[in-house]
């Protein structure tokens, strides 16, 4: 009687999850997207390249104060005061450690760069860190202890709030420091609500002896997690050091839409992948099914999308936040392209990781991020079209590098590798250039963004029912079930 109460307690903490945690992240896209739009109208790129400029430094700080012990705690048996109190202290000492080094790192951030307004406002924007550290352990206890709808609450205030008070400073004319002051509002908000709906609290009498074994199991994830942030915010590193501060602003307003497309897709995969894969990891031939069936959905759903983001880009820009974001819609364009790919490096990853080879995606991540930085470093004098192609390529054929370490765990062959996938980027791509043809007369910027959304939209659904496509059945007649049981 026991074991069935706790499993329907379970069952019941995971439908509520997933309840709560769909719903807070479309509301958050939409207040992030509604806030986002009216800022970049407000602002411009010259604005936002000094805060593109410290998002590297941000990034890895980030990682290194939250150290994976969220993560190791959600994967602990048995977890005490002990274990948060340890969790608290030692992210208060490493946060003002982190802050006492940034500050004093300030004027050489900003001589790096050549600007010297990023040495005040990295000091200030780098206080989020401060206050950071005082929010990870009780965001570790609502992670484990499946408090989503608290956090998700916690989530959609800190945007609200802090979206509202980058707005108030953008329009008194405070420009990057209201870019800053949200960021840092995001967090104080954050915490505080997670504070309040968390009942444990701290104590003066510490412990670390928990952060040996907590740190065991959470350094391959810290090390990685170091380098995924560092190679997504390695662009803006290089153009802050050779470009303007506008062209960082654009790249940085590019990204934004880039990222939040991808999330779309991403989010799903990241969602299922890894727990799906783990429950079938014993059986190899079945978990191969799984994860092509899997890559084949995903490839389904994100080429269409990213390469429809790229064929609209212009359009979405100018209409959206106005033409002086036009540099940023070709940037768009470019990115958008390895967007479409981005997915299945997701799917790649997630199976190393539910095969237990955290050593492979630790190694692998590091490489890939030192060979970008490379490669942008012998292309910063050709331009930044041509870095930003070379950039998505690499990112693009390092999928390969992905798919040998999967061949070995469940031989999924490049054969069938590009079986899976290549077929829906074709169809895709040319639905893509045969919408670009048909609406390449239409003059009127409202009227071709909605044509060539319509058209992509009727091509992709029709050429892939000719095709008889497996996937588009399976989505229609979960959706017709769907529909069919609430009649």
């Amino acid at each position: 009687m026991a074991n069935a109460k706790s499993s329907n307690e379970l069952k019941h903490a995971v439908a509520k999850g997933f309840l709560w945690g769909g719903m807070s992240n479309v509301i958050c896209q939409l207040l992030g997207l509604l806030f986002g739009i009216y800022l970049a109208r407000i602002l411009g790129p010259d604005d936002y390249g000094p805060i593109g400029m410290l998002a590297i430094f941000s990034a890895i700080a980030g990682s290194l104060q939250d150290s994976g012990f969220v993560a190791a705690i959600a994967n602990r048996k048995q977890v005490g005061h002990d274990d948060y109190n340890a969790v608290f202290w030692f992210n208060i000492l490493i946060s003002l450690f982190m802050y006492a080094v940034l500050y004093m790192c300030a004027p050489f951030i900003a001589s790096f760069f050549n600007q010297p307004v990023l040495v005040g406002l990295s000091r200030y924007n780098f206080l989020g860190f401060v206050v950071a550290g005082f929010g990870i352990a009780p965001s570790a206890y609502l992670f484990r202890e499946l408090k989503v709808k608290e956090k998700s609450i916690a989530l959609i205030l800190s945007i609200t709030i802090s979206g509202l008070v980058g707005v108030v400073m953008a329009l008194n004319g405070f420009s990057y420091w209201g870019i800053a002051t949200q960021s840092i509002m995001y967090v104080l908000v954050r915490t505080v609500v997670c504070w309040y709906f968390t009942p444990w609290r701290p104590s003066f009498k510490v412990n670390f002896y928990p952060l040996r074994y907590l740190f065991a199991f959470s350094y391959r994830l810290l090390i990685t997690n170091i380098f995924q942030r560092f190679n997504w915010n390695i662009f803006s590193f290089i153009l802050g050091k050779f470009y303007t501060r506008t062209d960082v602003g654009n790249y940085t307003k590019s990204a934004e839409w880039f990222n939040m497309g991808g999330e779309v897709v991403n989010g799903m995969v990241n969602a299922v992948a890894q727990p799906v894969l783990a429950k079938v990891v014993d059986d190899n031939e079945r978990q191969l099914r799984v994860f092509r069936k899997m890559l084949r959905f995903t490839a389904f759903v994100a080429f269409p999308l990213m390469l429809g983001m790229s064929l609209v880009a212009k359009e979405l820009i100018v209409v959206v936040i106005t033409d002086k974001w036009i540099e940023s819609a070709r940037m768009l364009q470019i990115l958008a392209v390895w967007g479409a790919f981005m997915p299945l490096q997701s799917m790649l990853t997630n199976l190393l990781v539910s095969r237990g080879r955290s050593v492979v995606f630790m190694w692998c991540t590091i490489v890939q991020g030192l060979l970008t930085l490379s490669m942008l470093l012998l292309m910063k004098d050709y331009g930044i079209k041509a870095m930003l192609v070379a950039y998505c390529i690499f990112n693009v054929a390092w999928l390969f590098v992905w798919q040998h370490f999967v061949k070995k765990e469940i031989s999924l062959t490049f054969a069938m590798f590009i079986s899976d996938a290549l077929p829906y980027f074709v169809l895709s791509a040319a639905v893509m250039v045969v919408t670009y043809i048909a609406t390449d007369r239409i003059e009127d910027i409202y009227m071709l963004l909605v044509a060539k959304i319509t058209v992509a939209v009727v091509l992709y659904i029709l050429a892939a029912w000719l095709m008889r496509s497996k996937e588009l059945d399976e989505i229609v007649t979960f959706l017709f079930k769907r529909k069919t049981q609430e009649v």
